[in-house]
């Protein structure tokens, strides 16, 4: 990528940063502890602490797996990370990548600064992988199967994509296929913060999903980026059809907001300023929650509740 791009990309994702760090305590108490939140925890009684944290746990190791495939070329298995039942680093489930094997999902990569952030994912992932397993101890549930294939081929054709789509296959793609994650993971921590009850797990639970949120807004920043520099590429209008069929598969139609560029007014007289959607949050500036029906929903790419999408034979734990 020419250094001129580059150099948007760094300003867009310096400015968002300076923005999101003016935001005050009460804010982020609100998203992790407001009404709405509670109202769905009392939706989710009879579930103990461990049953959440194998559900978050079940989707970062799909975050996991796909981030260190697009940098490296192996699985978790591969890379000597434990994906077993219990505190066994073994026995994992089946991973499902391109045909021509995990080695080829290595991505690409042309454009060092988004070779770097991929880095940095996976790192993180990894680490999320690793802390709860660490905590579940003998509750830990094996890695489920992972479909890293064919679920990605049906989500675009289900969001009006194309018949196919190889999100290893270049650096824009990479970052296509993790805002179909980052977002969804964004939503359901903010959930699970309300869910759980031990003092241990309130604290840590809030902290993944800050991370997870940072994940998400580099993602999003840096499409937005790129679609402004190449606007021919369509890269935002593919990233909104991503948004959209979110909407659709959760069941609410309304709670996810895609790339975009918008106009605001700012209390200044009137005038109307340029503006992106980094941010993916309701009006209040408060970021969405999605309980877990709703998130399996999604990345099952189905309500049915029998498997399907990234999860063909469903998630591991009780809640599935």
């Amino acid at each position: 990528m020419a250094t001129t791009e580059t150099q948007i990309l760094d300003e867009v994702i310096a400015s968002s940063r300076r923005r999101i760090m003016t935001m005050g305590g009460t804010a982020l108490a609100g998203l992790l502890l407001g009404s709405a939140a509670k109202a769905e925890a009392q939706a989710q009684a009879g579930f103990t602490d461990n049953d959440y944290l194998n559900f978050a746990l079940n989707l970062e190791y799909l975050e996991a797996e796909y981030y260190t495939l697009a940098t490296t070329g192996k699985t978790l298995a591969q890379a000597g990370i434990g994906v077993g039942p219990g505190t066994t680093a073994t026995g994992g489930g089946t991973v499902t990548v391109k045909p021509t094997g995990a080695a080829s999902c290595k991505v690409p990569f042309a454009m060092p600064n988004v070779a770097s952030y991929a880095s940095e994912l996976a790192t993180e992932e990894q680490k999320h992988v690793t802390y709860l397993r660490g905590v579940l101890g003998g509750a830990t549930v094996a890695e489920p199967d992972i479909d890293l294939f064919n679920s990605f081929n049906a989500a675009a054709a289900a969001a009006g994509i194309g018949p196919a789509f190889d999100p290893f296959a270049d650096d824009v793609a990479f970052l296509l296929g993790s805002y179909i994650f980052e977002d969804v993971g964004v939503t359901a921590y903010h959930s699970l913060a309300s869910f759980v009850t031990s003092a241990s797990n309130r604290s840590a639970v809030p902290g993944i999903l800050a991370v997870e949120a940072y994940h998400a807004g580099l993602v999003r920043t840096v499409l937005w980026g790129l679609d402004r520099a190449t606007p021919a590429a369509g890269i935002a209008a593919t990233a909104t059809k991503i948004t959209d069929l979110r909407t659709k598969l959760d069941g609410t139609n309304n709670d996810d907001v895609g790339l975009q560029t918008v106009q605001v007014g700012l209390n200044t007289g009137g005038a109307n300023f340029t503006a992106s959607t980094i941010l993916n949050a309701g009006t209040e500036a408060i970021i969405f929650s999605r309980v877990p029906d709703r998130v399996i929903a999604i990345v099952y790419g189905n309500s049915n509740r029998v498997g399907g999408g990234f999860y063909p034979s469903r998630m591991n734990g009780l809640i599935r």
